[in-house]
């Protein structure tokens, strides 16, 4: 019962390790991988990491690093995925926890024990009692596709983003991305380098938001400043500087957004402009029917297609927890400062969040807090307080962001960084008052 078991070993469930070994927390990991890394890990071996060969980070090391480990400094400001996890290996090893995790091992079902706690069931044959769960699993791993699916059929290729790795197979065709999120962004422009022509169908439009501004990662403009200023502010400063450096992206046949900067989650591309321009890639509105060798989309055109990648999102999905225990329909799981389960003593959510930001450093916040909670150091409001918690940040989100099942989840960083740190202040006082 003193023992924690932490499910995942991606960026969230290394970071929660390296807390937990620093505070003399005994722990197992479980990875049902050969490697760490998760997501980032290109062709991991668990089957679950959805990048492909070309991919870079869209957030800037400086804003994606370890407080407690930073990047080296020779990495350039957007490192491919063999830096990222090359840096995973090494915090891994820096900090000396490796043989505390069970590569291999896949966690079959988590329940609560009688008397209390957790029994972990692993496909080893083996259940284990644990006195609190981390759930460090992921959140792209398990592809949504269009739902409901778009009518009609199709003769080509139909495949997700999660299965893409490279253009091959594209050259010479007519390919179809749907989408404007970063993978789609990522994708069309690799795509058009070697298509007969590239298409990219989308819902809505996006602010399309390039990696530098004014000789800076964007990201790290404004930083803390701007994250204390109102969002008005913050928002108008950002679309002059976005007008200065692309000018208005309906000038390239980009959909004027139905939302405003900030509204939701950005999308991070220096070159889909540029190919738009240079004609080789041709922006549709969405798709309305799959006709064969062709597919016509709502504005009443049709082009033939040979190829459509559908980058229309993942699933939050917890295979070893049963729906009674919890659920995410629609992607929606209600969580305390989007980790506590209010109900499930000892059940933890790391990394479980979309930020303004990087995953990375808030898992370690998050993790810090939860290290405090299973050493008695702080305690938690009562569950009513919780519950209401839960609705009135629920309710800010759903102001703040376009409805969909993007954004669920999502958090802006600083301020969500500062919640955790106040949360765990707040944590010491009841602990001691109690």
């Amino acid at each position: 019962m003193d023992r924690v078991c932490v499910i995942g070993a991606g960026s969230s469930g290394i970071a929660s390790c390296q807390v937990f070994a620093e505070r003399g927390i005994d722990f197992d990991c479980f990875e049902r991988g050969s490697e760490v890394g998760g997501n980032w890990r290109y062709e991991n071996d668990n089957g679950m990491s959805s990048a492909y060969r070309s991919l870079h980070i869209n957030t800037s090391r400086r804003q994606m690093e370890y407080a407690s480990y930073p990047m080296p400094d020779d990495y350039p400001d957007y490192p491919h995925h063999t830096q990222i996890a090359a840096y995973f290996d090494d915090y891994v090893d820096h900090f000396g926890f490796r043989d505390r995790i069970r590569f291999r091992t896949t966690v079959e079902s988590v329940r609560p024990a009688d008397g209390g706690g957790w029994d972990v069931a692993t496909d080893d044959g083996e259940t284990r009692r644990y006195g609190a769960v981390l759930v460090a699993n992921g959140h792209h791993w398990d592809p949504r596709w269009p739902e409901p699916p778009f009518p009609g059929e199709f003769d080509g290729v139909q495949m997700h983003a999660h299965d893409y790795r490279t253009p091959d197979g594209c050259e010479d065709r007519n390919v179809l991305v749907l989408g404007i999120g970063n993978s789609a962004c990522d994708i069309a422009v690799e795509t058009s380098r070697v298509s007969r022509m590239t298409y990219l169908a989308m819902r809505r439009g996006a602010y399309v938001i390039p990696k530098y501004l004014n000789g800076r990662p964007t990201d790290e403009l404004g930083g803390e400043l701007a994250s204390r200023l109102p969002l008005a502010v913050t928002r108008a400063f950002y679309g002059r500087a976005l007008k200065t450096a692309v000018g208005d992206p309906t000038e390239y046949g980009v959909p004027a957004p139905d939302h405003r900067i900030g509204e939701a989650h950005p999308t991070i591309s220096s070159d889909l402009l540029p190919r738009i321009g240079h004609g080789r890639i041709t922006v549709k509105s969405n798709i309305e029917r799959l006709e064969g060798d062709s597919v016509r989309f709502v504005d009443g055109s049709t082009e033939r297609i040979d190829r459509i990648i559908y980058c229309t999102g993942y699933r939050i999905v917890f295979p070893f927890l049963t729906e009674d225990l919890v659920t995410a329909e629609d992607n929606r799981i209600p969580l305390y400062r989007r980790v506590v389960h209010p109900y499930r003593e000892g059940l933890y959510f790391i990394g479980l969040i979309q930020p303004l930001g990087a995953i990375m450093p808030i898992a370690e916040e998050q993790s810090k807090w939860v290290a405090d909670l299973i050493l008695g150091e702080a305690a938690l409001p009562d569950r009513e307080a919780m519950r209401k918690a839960i609705e009135h940040d629920d309710s800010k989100m759903a102001r703040r962001y376009v409805a969909s099942k993007r954004h669920t989840i999502q958090v802006d960083f600083l301020p969500y960084m500062r919640a955790i740190e106040r949360e765990r202040r707040r944590g010491r006082k009841l602990a001691g008052a109690r």
